[in-house]
């Protein structure tokens, strides 16, 4: 199996199809890892991981530093809110600082589009984008993609619905590059107000009526609605938005009975989807927070400049 011969891992749209399949059959590897009694090896030894979050994060932040331990490597967790960038220290300052530290990866998180472009054009180090702005997320992408082939085996041939807040959503942005790159049919369902004609560039259906749609999907991915990045109002009413876009248990009922059912996370129960769909056996929201740790330790292993070997051995 080849190596993944690149530094940073910054969005999808420069990943080849090998290199996505080669972290993805890696996940599988790494994911055998935590049925054991011992879920570390010692592959990354050595090495030191900065998680840089400039944005709040729970889920990502922490799959990011539980992989990093897995694979055995010191971690630091920088946040934004206590560390000297509160005091005005401008990013490359902050990277210089992380140079002099020479940390061998580094996760950044921020609110500006292409911001870990930039730190990646300044930094010896790897560094693997975790969020910017509204532009990408490809670890994200790339954990909805293997949970997609867990349940179906291939995403060649899938027809998959992406629903909710697309204008402001730079997973959906990933996940429409990672998905039509693997074969799937993409549609993108939403109020006009979240989904702008912008999205036409990237070729992939366009609907505005969740019922409509929903009977012919495979796999539909749910979006909170990011009221913490809207400027105005975009619908009348979060009640309006869910009487329309939110996927309920009588919606379900007009789904294929093998639909798979995925949330980035977190939730908003209620507005984007209901309870019932949440928690039923359709919904692989919590295999997609298990592969997210599979998935960034193949990232971290593979921009390393390792292959996926069998039988490495757990830590003693």
């Amino acid at each position: 199996m080849k190596e993944i011969k690149r530094k940073d891992l910054l969005d999808i749209t420069t990943l080849s199809l090998e290199e996505i399949r080669l972290i993805c059959d890696s996940a599988k590897y790494f994911k055998e890892i935590f049925t054991r009694s011992v879920k570390k090896v010692p592959v990354l030894r050595g090495k030191t991981v900065v998680t840089l979050f400039f944005e709040p994060s729970t889920r990502t932040r922490i799959s990011f530093e539980l992989a990093a331990k897995r694979l055995s490597a010191d971690t630091i967790n920088i946040a934004a809110t206590t560390s000297s960038l509160v005091k005005g220290e401008s990013l490359i300052d902050t990277v210089n600082t992380l140079e002099a530290m020479n940390a061998d990866f580094i996760v950044m998180r921020h609110p500006g589009s292409l911001a870990p472009h930039f730190l990646a054009r300044h930094s010896k180090a790897s560094v693997i984008n975790g969020g910017d702005g509204n532009h990408a997320h490809p670890t994200q992408a790339l954990l909805d993609a293997y949970s997609i082939i867990e349940q179906k085996g291939s995403l060649e041939g899938l027809h998959i619905g992406i629903v909710g807040d697309i204008k402001h959503s730079r997973v959906a942005r990933s996940d429409i590059e990672i998905f039509q790159k693997m074969g799937a049919k993409v549609t993108l369902i939403g109020p006009p107000t979240l989904l702008p004609d912008e999205f036409k560039v990237y070729g992939c259906g366009i609907s505005y009526d969740l019922d409509r749609v929903l009977p012919d999907l495979d796999v539909v991915n749910m979006l909170r609605i990011q009221r913490e990045r809207q400027k105005g109002s975009h619908f009348p009413s979060i009640r309006e938005y869910a009487k329309y876009f939110s996927l309920t248990r009588n919606r379900l009922k007009n789904c294929k009975s093998d639909i798979v059912v995925m949330h980035p996370g977190p939730m908003n129960r209620g507005i984007e989807i209901d309870d019932y769909v949440a928690d039923c056996e359709n919904a692989i929201i919590n295999q997609q927070v298990t592969n997210g740790i599979a998935v960034r330790m193949s990232v971290f292993y593979l921009l390393s400049g390792g292959t996926p070997l069998e039988g490495v051995e757990p830590v003693e």
